[in-house]
């Protein structure tokens, strides 16, 4: 071994399997930790900088440059949103199946670099963009401009999908899972990694959102185009304190594996939990030595059992990013109808009020962690003080109030539009945009509870060799949310349209949005009662009983007691 050849102790290597880029055993003092997280996190920082400088104010450069109508763009948007949260299961395939996360992550960020590159020239150039309107008539874009545009999008969406779904496995592969103090600074690792994320939102949707509206989309499209490529930067400069992990194989093949062998064995008598997929790892008596595809090990057949077992949950969670894909896009252009004036100079752009989730997520991220997390710790004995699906059913109810108290501000906003008389007109409302303050406020409050807990939850929850599939679960969850959004925002308005009343059309001050969002508080309740049937019946995988110990300052027994019963979400 590597660890006797170099005379060290064998207590000093990482004890998770963790290698050096050419498959070396690693010293723990030498790589992983914080150290190396530090320039994961600042990748994420300035990545998500780049990736909401276009995301943000999507909505409003669609329906003000390229002239889409509301409905038309709120769709393109959660079409883009959906493929970008969708191709990280592609990526996830070839990190774990082939290339590993390091090099799946390297040629991402290539890809997702030229995207951003054919967006920053798709706005800059007079040629690839359609001429301003002309009092009520706007030109519309050509198939020219709708293509290279779309296509910047589209590549960046790919990207991502190589990107995203290694880029928190590589951080969280730091951590060594068999050290318990390595372990413990793991559980803070995914909310400090959030904080990070939601300062980078922060950013974008404040000082880039301004400048694109106000000084200029080149400027606002080429600041997220270099913050990408210093970001790539930065985690290529830590690439010498990384701690990687072999490649294990495609968790995609090998649960088709079982699945197959079981269809083949389908005489054979099993017993435990999932006892259809037992019947893969039983060989038969009339095989000699067994082909790939005919005999799975019990490890291989345990794993595709906890993967299956994440599924119903995950299907839980469309609904919820549905809900969250409101933010981008009805929500801000709600706040396009409003007075955005703060003093005689400077005007809000709609898409800013997003910056008061992020505000409300950071200062609800380090209440949760510094202070709410201990106190409860006491009484739960669960070393993060509740557990996950807590966590998350906590961010559910929350999105649920959120969109009632969204419903009921759009609903007074449309009686005083008509009031005064712009429900025909379509003006702007002499009503502040702070109006919406609350249904902003109360998104970030909910994601700090949903968004962090989701993530960690199917991180956690997934087999040791499926982590990257377990973290773009969680993704896929965002894409399918924003597949639905548009699915449900189409046939909604189609099925109203053809009944004499739209509830979102162009003028929205002559639309009944507030219908609409009462229809998703109901979808969204509907969801929750379905979300906490499930959870209460989950059992979650064993922490490891150092871990607990060292977090807890008590014998594992009891913690572990607290932790491993059913949850009650």
């Amino acid at each position: 071994m590597a660890a006797m050849e170099k005379g060290e102790p064998v207590g000093e290597y990482t004890q998770d399997g963790s290698v050096d880029l050419r498959g070396n055993p690693v010293l723990r003092s030498k790589r992983g930790g914080w150290t190396a997280c530090s320039f994961i996190v600042v990748y994420e920082l300035f990545e998500r900088m780049a990736y909401y400088g276009i995301a943000s104010n999507l909505v409003i450069y669609l329906t003000d440059k390229l002239h889409q109508g509301t409905v038309e763009a709120s769709n393109n948007v959660t079409n883009w949103s959906g493929t970008v949260f969708l191709t990280p299961l592609l990526g996830a395939y070839v990190a774990d199946a082939y290339l590993g996360r390091y090099w799946t992550f390297v040629v991402g960020s290539a890809i997702y670099f030229m995207g951003m590159v054919l967006l920053t020239l798709s706005v800059s150039l007079p040629a690839l963009k359609p001429p301003p309107c002309n009092g009520s008539v706007c030109p519309s874009a050509s198939t020219l401009q709708l293509g290279v545009y779309f296509g910047g999008l589209y590549i960046v969406a790919l990207g991502n999908g190589g990107t995203k779904p290694n880029i928190s496995t590589i951080g969280a592969d730091q951590f060594d899972e068999f050290d318990p103090r390595e372990k413990m600074h793991k559980l803070s690792f995914f909310n400090w990694w959030m904080f990070t994320i939601f300062v980078g939102i922060l950013f974008s949707s404040t000082v880039l959102v301004y400048l694109q509206d106000n000084i200029s989309w080149t400027v606002g499209y080429g600041i997220p185009t270099l913050g990408l490529l210093i970001s790539v930067a930065i985690f290529l400069a830590g690439t010498k304190l990384y701690r990687h992990k072999v490649p294990q194989g495609s968790p995609f093949t090998r649960n088709g594996q079982e699945v197959y062998t079981k269809k083949r064995k389908f005489r054979m008598d099993s017993t435990n939990a999932m006892r259809f997929l037992n019947k893969a790892a039983v060989k038969d008596d009339d095989q000699g030595s067994p082909a790939k595809w005919s005999l799975c090990t019990v490890t291989e057949v345990e794993e595709t059992k906890q993967i299956l077992k994440l599924v119903p949950l995950l299907v839980t969670m469309f609904v919820p990013c549905t809900l969250i894909a409101q933010t981008n896009t009805l929500f801000v252009k709600q706040g396009a109808t409003m007075n955005r004036h703060m003093g005689p100079h400077f005007q809000i752009p709609p898409a800013s009020l997003g910056a008061f989730i992020t505000l409300t997520m950071l200062v609800a991220l380090v209440v949760y962690d510094q202070l709410f997390v201990g106190a409860v710790r006491r009484y739960t004995k669960n070393p993060r003080g509740i557990t996950l699906l807590t966590r998350m059913g906590i961010g559910m109810f929350l999105q649920v109030v959120t969109m009632a108290i969204a419903s009921l501000i759009e609903s007074q906003r449309l009686v005083y539009a008509r009031r005064h008389g712009l429900d025909k007109t379509g003006g702007q409302l002499p009503l502040t945009i702070f109006v919406l303050l609350p249904q902003f406020v109360m998104m970030g409050l909910a994601d700090a509870f949903l968004v962090v807990g989701k993530i960690e939850f199917f991180y956690n929850q997934a087999p040791e060799s499926m982590k990257s599939l377990g973290t773009a679960m969680s993704l896929v969850a965002y894409g399918i949310g924003n597949i639905l959004s548009s699915f449900l925002l189409s046939l909604v308005t189609r099925i109203t349209r053809d009944r004499g009343n739209a509830w979102v059309t162009n003028n929205l001050n002559a639309s009944n949005l507030d219908y609409y969002y009462t229809f998703l508080t109901v979808l969204g309740a509907i969801n929750f009662v379905v979300f906490v049937v499930l959870a209460s019946s989950y059992r979650y995988r064993i922490e490891s009983t150092e871990t607990i110990e060292v977090v807890m300052g008590v014998p594992a027994e009891k913690a572990m007691a607290a932790h491993l019963e059913p949850t009650k979400a």
